[in-house]
């Protein structure tokens, strides 16, 4: 059997729906997989033994406008594929597998979708399931009859190879990080909006405390649409950090967390990389639920404050960001001390 998986767009979700990945993995071992996937989920989803053939959908070059989705539909009609599941929930992902001539389509029955799908599975209510976004993906699976039931997963695991580790350390090396040092690692922006982002100026000031106590590095990642985000950052720093924005990848992220101790950062793909690689995780929460989108880690502390108006899951703040305004650096350095104090034991 053949089967094509839409994976979803973002990274944060394409790490919370690993459980059901995996999950049919099991069901198929002898099946032929393959991952349909933006690049950089694509680069995400490599080593991590879930499928044999992962497929970059790149609508940014390959397969950009309409000659570029009818050359990937060519693509994927030629691999005559028996089954398409998607965990994407738009309608491009049930059109492309329709045009592809997959006589087997699954999917939620939403966004305007269900005519084109063999299989349309009703989306579930609340309360049918529970709230973490790891059960949305693998309740499809179980509402099409390939698991009985929803596995609890408390830890949802990224591997990264051994070369990528020494290949990231070396890295590192090279721009100043101390092999003996503890390293923190500062995830700032979001991709999702500014909204879930805490403000650059609290980031500083809570680096420039944890320096202080612990003579950790300060590491900030981050993309080139976040750089502004880490500059801020930096200049209210009082020693330096190492400033790694624009300078990694996606794919290199789970190498490049891999060899720090500490993350703190906001609701974000990041934030989900770097529990996946065992890193301890303090979260910084704002417009979004944590019980929606919570690190899957048992190691990990949610920083949050709620008035009235949370969750309201909005990109941008339309009044004066009071969920993120709320949280002080002493909060989230109160949350981050019982981890570091743990690293520092494992590390004596």
């Amino acid at each position: 059997m053949r089967i094509l998986i839409r994976a979803t767009n973002w990274v944060g979700d394409a790490i919370m729906a690993l459980p059901a990945l995996r999950a049919v993995r099991n069901k198929f071992p002898d099946a032929e997989i393959a991952i349909l996937a933006r690049p950089y989920v694509a680069d995400i989803y490599h080593d991590q033994e879930i499928c044999n053939q992962l497929i970059a959908y790149d609508s940014q070059a390959n397969h950009a406008g309409i000659l570029g989705r009818d050359r990937l539909v060519a693509e994927l009609r030629a691999q005559t594929f028996d089954v398409a599941l998607l965990f994407q929930n738009a309608f491009d992902a049930a059109w492309l597998a329709w045009r592809a001539g997959i006589p087997e389509r699954i999917g939620y029955a939403r966004d305007g979708r269900r005519f084109l799908l063999t299989k349309p599975i009703p989306v579930p209510k609340m309360g049918e399931i529970p709230q973490h976004e790891k059960f949305y993906y693998l309740e499809l699976l179980r509402r099409v009859g390939w698991i009985d039931s929803l596995p609890d997963e408390s830890f949802i695991t990224l591997n990264v190879s051994e070369s990528s580790r020494r290949g990231a350390e070396k890295f590192l090396s090279q721009f100043g990080v101390r092999s003996n040092a503890l390293r923190i690692a500062i995830g700032a922006g979001a991709s999702y909006g500014s909204a879930k982002c805490w403000p650059p100026s609290r980031f500083a000031e809570l680096a420039n405390r944890l320096q202080s106590e612990s003579d950790a590095d300060i590491i900030l990642f981050g993309t080139a649409a976040e750089a502004t985000v880490t500059r801020a950052i930096s200049s209210e720093l009082r020693r330096p950090p190492i400033d790694l924005t624009e300078k990694t990848s996606i794919a290199d992220l789970p190498a490049f967390l891999s060899q720090c101790h500490l993350f703190i950062g906001n609701d974000s793909g990041a934030m989900h990389v770097a529990a996946g690689v065992g890193l301890p995780v303090v979260a910084v929460f704002g417009p979004t639920d944590p019980c929606g989108t919570a690190p899957v880690t048992p190691r990990h502390t949610i920083v949050q404050q709620k008035p009235y108006c949370n969750p309201c899951f909005l990109r941008h703040c339309p009044t004066d960001h009071r969920c993120m305004r709320a949280i002080t650096p002493e909060m989230v350095e109160a949350a981050a001390k019982p981890w570091l104090a743990a690293v520092e034991a494992r590390r004596a």
